[in-house]
């Protein structure tokens, strides 16, 4: 759930704000003026975010290339093991490595 806190407030709450995003993994819409300016959330949220961001710019790219099939099926393995927190085996011929 979203928690809606302004600039003036999350200064002085600042601690007491990040242990409810670490605890309870909330996430806060900071206001400036009423308007929303910047969030906090927790580093899973943030690394969801960045995974999603990475894909969409390979897809927009990969999908200018011919036979993109085989590579959106790569990018579909890696997404899974990522949320799964594991890495995946298969039979030698669907194997593939993961390069960090």
């Amino acid at each position: 759930m979203n928690k809606i806190i302004s600039l003036a407030k999350i200064k002085t709450h600042f601690l007491d704000c990040v242990s409810q995003i670490i605890y309870n993994h909330e996430r806060f819409i900071i206001t400036k003026r009423n308007k929303p300016v910047a969030a906090l959330v927790n580093i899973e949220d943030l690394q969801y975010i960045e995974q999603k961001e990475e894909r969409q710019a390979l897809t927009s790219v990969a999908d200018k290339w011919k036979d993109f099939d085989e590579i959106a099926e790569v990018l579909d393995d890696l997404t899974s093991i990522r949320k799964s927190g594991g890495s995946s085996r298969r039979g030698q011929e669907g194997h593939h490595k993961i390069i960090k």
